[in-house]
């Protein structure tokens, strides 16, 4: 295996409550069709909830709010975030068949770790040790969710793949390319504008990038 690497923690994510008035801010109550009241109301019973161990992130059901939506919504430097131009399949990334949502608009995401230890690993050998961490990795919504709510979590350097999304062709198998969030250099088809904006791009199944970790959590509820 390739050698790990630590870094600072990212710093803690607000309470749910706080969360929730972020994403009416942003308008994604509306976009997921969520009455502000409701969205309200959940992060409240949720806030504090037994159970909820380490960083909490309060999350819409991807078939409610898609990662084509939400992306647009990240902001770094006052640039807004974007989708790269040849993901135009982004939202067709779904849940691996081992991740089994919870069937509610909204739900959280327990324990989030941005997975720096597993930078300069492929997502072929990430994926196992996670589950023999007992963790499971980010779906791409829940990563632009994380952003969102905090975006310390995104830095140079130190960015993140959320392979707990994978796209199925056809035929059944699975596509190689495997979902990520990082930082533009404004290079190639991102335009020079585009420097230092929030990405959501993809990387090769058996492919390592020293600088990207694999975002995971303890569990969805």
């Amino acid at each position: 295996m390739p050698e790990t690497s630590s870094s600072p923690a990212v710093p803690p994510l607000p309470p749910l409550s706080a969360q929730a008035e972020r994403l009416i801010a942003l308008g994604v109550h509306e976009l997921a069709r969520i009455p502000a009241g409701e969205l309200r109301a959940f992060a409240s019973a949720q806030d504090g909830a037994p159970g909820h161990g380490g960083d909490v992130l309060l999350a819409v059901h991807p078939d409610r709010a898609p990662a084509s939506a939400l992306a647009p919504l990240l902001r770094r430097e006052d640039k807004p975030g974007f989708v790269v131009t040849d993901m135009a399949d982004v939202d067709g990334f779904g849940p691996l068949d081992a991740i089994e949502l919870p069937g509610a608009p909204l739900y959280v995401v327990t324990g989030v770790d941005r997975g720096d230890h597993l930078s300069n690993w492929s997502p072929e050998e990430a994926l196992p040790a996670l589950a023999g961490e007992q963790r499971t990795p980010l779906l791409l919504t829940e990563g632009v969710h994380w952003v969102l709510q905090q975006p310390a979590a995104l830095e140079r350097n130190r960015c993140f793949m959320t392979i707990g999304s994978r796209l199925r062709k056809a035929n059944g198998a699975l596509d190689a390319r495997t979902p990520a969030i990082w930082i533009s250099n404004g290079t190639g088809r991102d335009g020079r504008e585009r420097r230092a904006a929030p990405k959501v791009g993809w990387c090769w199944w058996g492919n390592r990038h020293t600088w990207l970790g694999f975002a995971s959590a303890t569990g969805r509820a």
